[in-house]
């Protein structure tokens, strides 16, 4: 008798070729972005005018209208796009969703108001393709974010879903897929870029029959989305790659760790997981191959920590989520004491690229020591914010100015933090640096995860260390006492010398400090948290002199360090500043001059926010 599982790759490939013989690409379709960033600014309600408009104008037969993950360039949503066109609208309203279907779809009609202007040359940009953020990335992970229905099973199918998983498991043996990836150059996207395929050999390798896989989903770092979108997005190619990857170690059973704040990726990494085993690509004898695998969501509690293998582990099992000193390491010894093996959402993401493409293909993006393309959250002071995807070995520059679009202001722009609270600020006289492992850990920050914050001259590079220590003091477990007590120490040391406080010396003990605490700590957390601290006393250090010499913030930040003064001489006396004063501190005539009350002043800064004269500065 026949093995009915044996013809599920069979059903598959049927499927997928039923999907494709009614698929019609030149169909319009109406793509409305649904990540978190667009359903917060109300995506979905424009999605449902655009449903209600389609069936009122009868444009239902001439096209389809779905969701699909984030796009990238978050702060332009909600975002609509017309497939196969591209054509691209920004920042789309209910009351817009008439005109989407009457003009664009109907007749052809582009919509100027709801197009992208580029901030620096004022153009306004029709297609996606040609929008300077999207022109500059490379986008292999998120290809497919802006076309498919993270929630669709079938849409993943359509673009070439599951045939690397197909390939890996009929085709190939554990070891080839290791040495396949192992030959791609593949580092671990989680911030240490340790080889991925010597990752799953030692695992392999590791005494023992039950083994563990696990994802990495938990994200925790300041202005860091990537790992959210991407499971948001395109759930199915993460979960792809697991698979994959258990196959090729050897083990039956995984967990994706995710964090519980992250309601939307964990709806829609379960729905994927549910939607596989419907249909045969979990669960016993996968695709007919005699592998048997199967995966379970744990959601994180919120800890920071958590995101170090160790400690996340302690959390499956139930226990505090702490560190542990290694070795033994998770391949030899990890979940429950059996070999496991984790890497990063991005990691799993990239694995099947990699099998249907080759370690060949894959290794040629990139630099000598790293390969292929990374993700990075691109926040703070720049025209375009979002998520872009890259090639290793961009530089800083290319990355800030060209994808970030530069500042959207006079000011300039003055240091870049990589690697969340953990990396370090890199002045602008660096930025010609590649982005890569080997290089930013030169210039004393690191990879991370891939936040990255951009700062202008507004920002006080003493307090952003304070602030990022505040981060740091809060999520540290406790367990060491270098970490729980020095990260404090380097804190409270910082927040004396933004309230003026500071004495001489402070800048040596904290270079001391950053010392005991790398030495004297078990993960991650307590070793690179000094890294804020030690690069903006290298590449800022003038600041740290101002705030304890002259008792100045250059920066006009530290409320202790400044006053707010009303220059009169451009003072046009159209009270703006005193109405919006809380405290009543601004005082004057209309077409007059207006004084600030340094005693009434809380230093809030609105005064300086609302004048369109620049007449009210810091001294």
């Amino acid at each position: 008798m026949s093995n009915p599982t044996a013809n599920v790759k069979l059903a598959l490939e049927e499927l997928r070729d039923e999907l494709m013989a009614t698929y019609d690409p030149s169909k319009p379709c109406v793509t409305v972005c649904a990540g978190t960033g667009c359903c917060a600014s109300g995506a979905l309600e424009v999605k449902a005018a655009l449903d209600e408009e389609i069936k009122k104008q009868g444009a239902d037969v001439h096209v389809d209208i779905k969701i699909t993950g984030c796009r990238g360039f978050c702060e332009q949503g909600p975002l609509v796009a017309v497939l196969p066109t591209k054509i691209f609208y920004t920042k789309v309203k209910q009351s817009d969703a008439a005109q989407i279907i009457a003009k664009t779809i109907l007749k052809g009609e582009i919509i100027d108001k709801l197009l992208y202007k580029d901030p620096v040359t004022g153009e306004k940009i029709t297609h996606e393709t040609d929008i300077p953020f999207y022109k500059e990335q490379h986008r292999i992970l998120l290809h497919d974010s802006g076309s498919i229905d993270p929630t669709s099973f079938e849409d993943y199918l359509i673009v070439g879903g599951y045939k690397a998983l197909a390939k890996a498991l009929l085709t190939m043996q554990p070891v080839e897929i290791i040495e396949e990836v192992n030959q791609s150059g593949l580092g671990g996207r989680g911030g240490a870029g340790f080889p991925t395929g010597k990752k799953w050999q030692l695992c392999r390798q590791a005494p023992g029959t039950e083994k563990y896989v696990i994802v990495n989903a938990d994200e925790g770092d300041p202005g860091a989305f990537q790992d959210r979108s991407l499971i948001e997005a395109n759930p199915h190619s993460v979960l792809e790659g697991f698979i994959i990857g258990a196959f090729a170690i050897g083990a039956n059973h995984g967990y994706v760790y995710i964090r519980h704040e992250y309601p939307l990726a964990v709806e829609r990494i379960k729905i994927a997981i549910n939607k596989a085993r419907e249909h045969g690509l979990l669960g016993k004898n996968i695709l007919g191959s005699g592998f048997d695998f199967d995966v379970t969501v744990q959601m994180g509690a919120g800890a920071f920590v958590c995101g170090e293998e160790t400690a996340l582990m302690a959390s499956i099992e139930g226990f505090l989520g702490e560190p542990h000193a290694r070795p033994p390491y998770p391949a030899q010894s990890g979940l429950w004491g059996k070999p496991t093996n984790i890497n990063n959402v991005k990691t799993w993401a990239t694995v099947p690229y990699i099998i249907n493409k080759g370690a060949g293909w894959y290794s040629q993006m990139g630099t000598e020591t790293s390969k292929g393309t990374t993700i990075f959250s691109l926040v703070g002071k720049i025209n375009n914010t979002g998520l872009v995807e890259v090639p290793m070995g961009i530089s800083l520059r290319d990355l800030i100015e060209k994808v970030g679009g530069g500042s959207p202001s006079e000011k300039k722009l003055k240091a870049v933090q990589t690697g969340g609270p953990s990396g370090g600020c890199i002045p602008e006289s660096l930025w010609d640096v590649p982005v890569d492992y080997k290089s930013l850990g030169k210039l004393g920050s690191i990879m991370g995860s891939g936040g990255m914050i951009v700062m202008d001259e507004s920002t006080c590079m003493v307090d952003i260390a304070r602030y990022f220590l505040n981060f740091s003091r809060f999520e540290s477990c406790g367990k060491c006492t270098a970490c729980r007590e020095g990260v404090t120490r380097m804190y409270e040391t910082l927040d004396y010398i933004t309230r003026g406080y500071g004495q001489e010396g402070d800048i040596e003990q904290l270079e001391e400090l950053c010392k005991s605490i790398k030495a004297g700590s078990l993960c991650g957390l307590g070793q690179t948290a000094p890294n804020p601290v030690l690069t903006t006393i290298k590449y800022f250090r003038e600041e740290y002199e101002a705030h304890i010499r002259e008792k100045t913030c250059p920066a006009g930040v530290c409320k202790e360090l400044i006053t707010f003064y009303i220059l009169p001489d451009k003072c046009t006396g159209c009270s703006l500043c005193a109405r919006y004063c809380g405290d009543q501190a601004i005082s004057g005539e209309k077409g007059g001059l207006y004084v600030i009350d340094p005693d009434k002043c809380q230093r809030c800064g609105v005064c300086r926010e609302v004048c369109n004269f620049d007449a009210v500065v810091v001294r």
